[in-house]
């Protein structure tokens, strides 16, 4: 590992710069209320802006805004009638089922205003409680107030002097994952790989780029600044967020038969110059991402063509010593994966091009693409969709329901005046926290927690042990709040550890020499909030994740089937729009890893709900084969190149009814004879027969040690082609068999 590289990721990253401002916009008023003996009396103000704070989550500037507003006001209503209400406890019962059953409800428009609702709830939590709100009500209400509006009035003001900014981190966190996506295929040229485990590792890493252009589509292609100005800045940072989607399509499609290439050429140099190549280029991507997080000026180390020509040089002098008929197909096979790697390098360069600004090249550019077509669906806010989950059948509603019942079980276990909890409200913020929709999810944030508070709260206590000087104790609380906030969604273990020496540090603050009441409070709500949130996850209404896997393997059946064969009418001469073209694939890709990513969780549900299991990952692997596969073909069908030799009308129909076979059986559906037939057609290629001509050509004539670096044969192409069209005809007909078995095993199950 590269940790100079990994720290200068963390240090630019859009987490680090948001966690940077949360934690100045609430310790510069804190220092100043501090120097004039006012931090006591004003705790409230730090508080709200750290709650406002929380809510500023990724995306376009007016959504971010409108968020913070409603935040502050919302946060501010809440406050003070909890406050008000907090002596009656038939109100307080009656605010926690109101509150926790909408602020979790609310999570049906999305996932910004599903963490407004959770903070909405945490200062819920805190002013039912009292502890921090003292006698004067409104007073007290109106600091947390001018809090809260605190750090709307320092979003305002960053915004407007780096309005630019967290689109370019955004952007560069895309070519970072890319980057650790190309390592892991550059393992593929290791000798003896593992390739089950190598295919899980790129299933898994597609997960974490599909989120990522998820984000970074609605960040882009939603802020009026770049899609509406004209600047060099905006053009850029738009057409590498494009460019970025074309090397992850570059990336995926070079799959190849890597078994058959470790057969043939594991031996030699090639495959470990070819794999070192490709970390080289691995690097250098991160270091282009590295300059988009941070805003600087990005310096190319590499020469690619160079680095390049080394491989082809080793390649021509292996060819020139092993080349005969009986290895023709090994050496056709090894020139095609080298054309790829050419098509990654020269889209990578032409990334690097683009990145250069030159102001001229910036002018130039344009996509002309419907960006709302491209954007991640989102429920409008109208009431009809917040209504229409009103149902058991919603997953939204089930979990608002176990939100509820948990905070109720939570509230009234902490008035249990035998435990002595002081902190009764840490109680029902871990179950905050921890409670989310998908059980897997639940499980593995608990243990985060439970082990973090323990970690963080162990060293807060040995720093106040041996920490006296109030400037060094500062320091600590400043960079603890900075690397928790920066943590929250990228390593919830840390961000709990750093969040609980903070908030030790805090009280000390406020209340020195309190140390021992803080720990034993802090471990015994957290212990309690989690065993209450496990047993509502497990025994209220739960989500099971194998309930969502056959809507998953329909959506992303018919995203493949659409894929292919938009792919197929590029060779027909049928070609679609660019448009069309990227629409489809980014439907297939963001399909394949939404299934990936449940059947991940689905691995972390108990043991009696991970159902077919191994059907389900042979399912997911043969969707990412048929993906990758046929955007290998695509590139071959945009070439603009012909080939006469292959029968593309059958081949496309012979596929399609595969594959319609499948996805037919999983909707259900009567399959007529027609499309049964036409699943066993013979296309009538010619590639074979001018496969053995060559054969017998090379048999009778000298070698001839042409070096032709960048060009690849005719033959070679139509034979890869060829060789594409059966994998995917074959993986289909795997996944069909797949999913019979599937379905009669959910059969069985429903007769049982």
């Amino acid at each position: 590992m590269n940790y100079s590289s990994e720290l200068k990721k963390f240090l630019t990253s859009q987490y680090i710069y948001s966690g940077a401002r949360i934690a100045l916009a609430i310790v510069i008023p804190s220092i100043i209320l501090a120097q004039f003996g006012l931090l006591k009396e004003f705790f409230l103000f730090p508080l709200g802006t750290s709650f406002v704070g929380l809510t500023d989550q990724p995306g376009p500037y007016i959504r971010r805004r409108n968020t913070l507003l409603l935040s502050v006001f919302s946060f501010f209503l809440i406050a003070l009638l909890a406050s008000l209400l907090k002596e009656f406890p038939i109100a307080v019962y009656l605010q926690i089922i109101f509150f926790g059953f909408l602020f979790s409800m609310i999570g049906v428009y999305g996932m910004r205003l599903a963490t407004f609702g959770s903070i909405a709830l945490v200062v819920l939590s805190i002013f039912i409680d009292g502890h921090l709100t003292g006698e004067d009500i409104f007073k007290s209400s109106f600091i947390f107030f001018l809090g809260c509006l605190w750090f709307f009035f320092v979003f305002l003001i960053v915004s407007r002097l780096q309005p630019y900014k967290l689109a370019g981190q955004v952007v560069g966190e895309n070519y970072l994952e890319l980057a650790d996506y190309l390592r892991i295929k550059a393992k593929y040229y290791t000798k003896n790989p593992d390739f089950n485990a190598l295919l899980n590792q790129l299933i898994s890493q597609q997960v974490k780029i599909k989120n990522h252009q998820e984000d970074t589509r609605e960040i882009v292609f939603k802020t009026r600044k770049i899609v509406n100005e004209s600047t060099t800045q905006s053009r850029i940072l738009m057409l590498m967020f494009l460019n970025s989607i074309d090397l992850y399509d570059k990336l995926l499609t070079s799959e190849n038969d890597y078994k058959k290439m470790n057969q043939a050429f594991g031996d030699t140099v090639l495959l470990q110059k070819v794999h070192d190549y490709l970390l080289v280029m691995a690097d250098e991507i991160t270091n282009l991402g590295i300059s988009l997080q941070s805003g600087l000026a990005y310096k190319e180390i590499t020469n690619f063509d160079n680095e390049l020509k080394k491989i082809y040089d080793e390649f021509f002098d292996h060819r020139s010593k092993k080349f005969s008929s009986e290895t023709l197909e090994d050496f056709m096979m090894m020139r095609q994966i080298l054309m790829r790697i050419t098509e990654i390098t020269d889209e990578v360069n032409t990334i690097l091009k683009v990145n250069s600004q030159d102001k001229k090249l910036a002018k130039s550019l344009s996509s002309g693409l419907d960006y709302s077509k491209f954007l991640p669906k989102e429920e409008k806010l109208n009431f009809k969709v917040f209504l229409s989950n009103f149902s058991l059948k919603s997953g939204h509603f089930r979990h608002a329901t176990r939100v509820t019942i948990a905070l109720l079980i939570g509230y009234i276990v902490s008035q249990f005046e035998i435990l002595g909890i002081g902190h009764s409200y840490w109680i029902l913020i871990t179950i905050i926290a921890i409670l989310k929709p998908a059980y897997a999810t639940t499980k593995h944030r608990n243990l985060l927690r439970f082990f973090g508070t323990l970690a963080g709260a162990i060293i807060a206590y040995i720093i106040l042990h041996f920490v006296d000087e109030p400037t060094a104790l500062l320091v600590i609380l400043l960079v603890s709040m900075i690397i928790c906030f920066s943590l929250l969604k990228s390593n919830y273990f840390w961000a709990v550890l750093f969040m609980t020496i903070y908030i030790f540090l805090s009280f000390n603050f406020l209340r020195p020499g309190n140390i021992n009441l803080i720990f034993k409070d802090r471990l015994l709500d957290t212990a309690i909030g989690g065993i209450v949130t496990f047993l509502v996850a497990y025994f209220i209404l739960p989500v099971w994740e194998h309930t969502q896997n056959l809507a998953l393997m329909k959506k992303s059946s018919k995203s493949n089937l659409d894929y292919f064969r938009l792919v197929m009418d590029h060779f027909l001469d049928n070609e679609p729009e660019d448009q069309d073209f990227r629409l489809k694939r980014k439907n297939a890709i963001i399909d394949l890893a939404n299934l990936s990513d449940n059947f991940q969780r689905m691995i972390s549900d108990p043991k009696n709900q991970q159902r077919k299991l191994e059907t389900v990952h042979q399912f997911v692997t043969t969707t990412h084969l048929i993906t990758a596969y046929t955007a290998s073909l695509s590139q071959y069908a945009k070439s603009g190149h012909e080939f006469p030799e292959i029968d593309f009308q059958n081949w496309k129909i012979k596929i399609s009814a595969e594959l319609l076979r499948t996805s037919s059986l999983l909707y259900q559906q009567d399959l007529d004879e027609q499309t049964r037939s036409e699943s066993h057609i013979k296309p009538e290629d010619h590639v074979v027969d001018l496969l053995e001509k060559r054969k017998a050509e090379l048999e009778n004539q000298v070698f001839s040690d042409e070096r032709k670096t960048f060009t690849v044969s005719h033959l070679t192409e139509i034979k890869n082609i060829k060789e594409l069209l059966e994998l995917i005809n074959d993986v289909a007909k795997d996944q069909r068999k797949i999913i019979e078995e599937y379905l009669i095993h959910q059969s069985t199950t429903a007769t049982q």
